[in-house]
């Protein structure tokens, strides 16, 4: 994919001088190919010529719009009083004004809406031709692939948005019909419909005044009674978890409302109204709306093909799946980063090669130097599970070296750990490599999928249930998996087992997603990435909407 810049406000300028020299012999080339330019029949040459070399000077601020109109000779798509040109300009004043249904900010319409015939100069019409085609490539860029730049928002947000290429839009374009072309730009995914679904059902809500009172702090369990537990019934009926009701104490309709709602936000489900759930519970729907519109976005930033089998890891859910034609056909518990900043589980999508199993160990270098190099300056015989290397792979005794004579950055030795039962990759580790070094491995910290949070890690992803993650990975190659799992490991000794077929990986955040069958789930915003991304959706001008009321 290629590339192209996109400016929601009129075209960028450049402000160096150098720039304004490739400006300058860009217009120049443009205007030396215009010269050989043939008139199109009924017109006059030198009409044509004023309108094409305005187009030509003013597309030359952009390498996608220059090289669609050199192309094609510099005829204009929607700057004329043709039949087509009107259709793709009424499509796109439509789309535009359609935009803030999907989450997008509000476009200006008004050029494409103008009276072309009031505009007198050819020149005038040739820079607005060039204004309305880049934004067609605005809107485009922002309905397929998102209006904001992953990176730019958190650090740790290191996905590879798929870019298309901009001339190809415009070609596109104008060969098919306006309106249908429009309308497929929006991503194709289910989960995407989904969204919007529920971004329509919010927005009736916040039209409607919410969900009522709040329920005010403190416990509920079966049994109560009181205006705290009739304020909860009345919030979990407008919220669609209980049915309407008049009971006034906390029964067992009660109880199971309170267990789905946990269900659906990552809660333990024991039925008890605590102070988390009761927290969750009184989130606005306003808050949700937000969730859903940041989950729009992200839904663009992966509008590609993911994969017929795919590993899926939402961060926030802590859980990673198994997806075979968009149906899970398996799911474990994991472990992910800690909410610290050098910890946080980075997003992005791979390739998995291969699986390890019983994997050595090597330590990170930063795991190395900044936790276990000053335990070994105050006792050298600290960490003792792990083995000193030099470069040379040598293992060093460690009464060989001087470690109050190193720094983090001059300490010349490696650490690793040899595969065993207490390994702290488990038993196995499935690779996808990348540069972030984040992979999904066993672990003999069993404890921690227990918690209702499981964020612990120093960033890749541990697996409750690493060896039946593996047989279901396997399935596709052999017709014993499980056999196949552990002849590789009752040997004790680190081998690879390659996938035949390599499996997409993406590694997402997702704090709102739908449930196939109906239904939303959301989760913490653990890391305060969707904090980040809102506030920057709003200044791009992203509103909440309410409807009716």
């Amino acid at each position: 994919m290629v590339l192209y810049p996109v400016f929601r406000s009129g075209m960028a300028r450049c402000a160096s001088g150098t720039g304004k020299i490739a400006k300058a012999l860009r217009v120049l080339m443009a205007l030396t190919l215009l010269s050989t330019a043939v008139a199109p029949s009924g017109a006059s040459a030198q009409q044509v010529t004023a309108m094409m070399q305005s187009i030509a000077e003013a597309a030359s601020k952009s390498k996608d719009l220059s090289a669609y109109y050199r192309a094609t000779g510099y005829k204009p798509v929607f700057a004329d009083n043709s039949a087509r040109a009107k259709s793709r300009r009424a499509a796109l004043v439509k789309a535009l004004r359609d935009a803030p249904a999907h989450g997008l900010a509000p476009y200006d319409t008004s050029l494409l809406e103008a009276n072309l015939r009031s505009i007198k100069s050819e020149r005038d019409l040739g820079r607005a031709e060039v204004q309305m085609a880049q934004l067609f490539l605005d809107y485009a860029r922002d309905m397929q692939t998102g209006q904001l730049i992953p990176s730019r928002i958190d650090s740790g947000i290191v996905r590879q948005v798929p870019y298309r290429d901009g001339v190809s839009l415009l070609t596109n374009f104008t060969k098919s019909n306006p309106a249908a072309y429009l309308r497929k730009l929006m991503p194709s995914s289910p989960e995407y419909a989904r969204l919007l679904k529920e971004k329509a059902k919010l927005e009736k809500t916040l039209g409607a005044g919410g969900w009522g009172q709040k329920v005010p702090s403190g416990k509920y369990q079966p049994g109560s009674t009181g205006n705290g537990v009739v304020i909860l019934r009345n919030r979990l009926i407008a919220m669609g978890y209980l049915p309407r009701s008049a009971a006034a104490s906390y029964d067992g309709a009660m109880q199971k409302a309170v267990q789905q709602f946990q269900l659906r936000h990552g809660l333990a489900a024991d039925g008890v109204a605590g102070p988390g759930t009761i927290q969750e519970i009184n989130v606005e729907p306003a808050e949700r709306l937000a969730s859903i519109l940041v989950a729009l976005e992200r839904e663009r930033w992966t509008n590609m093909p993911r994969g017929k089998r795919h590993i899926w890891v939402n961060i926030t859910d802590y859980t990673a799946k198994v997806i075979d034609n968009d149906k899970v056909t398996f799911q474990t518990r994991s472990v992910v980063g800690a909410t610290r900043g050098d910890r946080r589980t980075p997003e992005f999508s791979d390739v998995m090669e291969h699986m390890v199993i019983n994997p050595t160990w090597n330590v990170p270098r930063s795991i190395t130097t900044k936790e276990y190099l000053p335990l070994m300056q105050k006792n050298p015989n600290a960490a003792g599970h792990l083995r000193i290397v030099d470069s040379r792979g040598r293992t060093v005794p460690r009464s060989a070296i001087n470690f109050a004579s190193y720094t983090a950055k001059t300490f010349p030795y490696a650490m690793k750990q040899p595969p065993s039962d207490g390994n702290a990759l488990g038993l196995v580790k499935f690779m996808f490599p990348n540069k972030y070094n984040i992979y999904l491995h066993d672990t003999p910290s069993k404890s921690l999928f227990g918690r209702e949070t499981r964020a612990f890690s120093h960033g890749c992803i541990r697996l409750a249930d690493p060896f039946d993650f593996a047989y279901t990975l396997l399935s596709k190659q052999t017709n014993d998996p499980k056999g196949l799992f552990h002849s590789h490991l009752k040997t004790g000794r680190e081998s690879v087992v390659p996938l035949e077929t390599q499996v997409p990986v993406h590694i997402v955040y997702r704090t709102a997603f739908a449930q196939p069958k109906g239904g939303m789930e959301y989760r913490r915003d653990v890391y305060g990435r969707d904090a980040k991304i809102w506030n920057a959706l709003q200044k791009q001008g992203v509103q909440l909407r309410a409807v009716g009321g």
